[in-house]
């Protein structure tokens, strides 16, 4: 048998989704993937100090990934 995976763009649809699989007696499992929290304050550092007017940095697009 194949395994389905399905991208629900909103909880509308993930709750519709669950329903119709409910419905037909269909095994499924569900998977939470937040963001590292530490992660998310960092980014959200970054963008309240650009807010603020701070410069930013400048990344040199040839030498990026060396």
């Amino acid at each position: 048998m194949e395994t389905l995976i399905a991208h629900p763009q909103n909880e509308e649809q993930a709750t519709a989704l669950k329903a119709v699989m409910k419905a037909l007696k269909i095994d499924f499992e569900t998977e939470e993937r937040p963001y590292n929290p530490k992660f998310v304050e960092k980014v959200l550092k970054g963008v309240n100090a650009r807010k603020s007017g701070k410069p930013g940095r400048k990344i040199d697009l040839q030498n990026m990934w060396k």
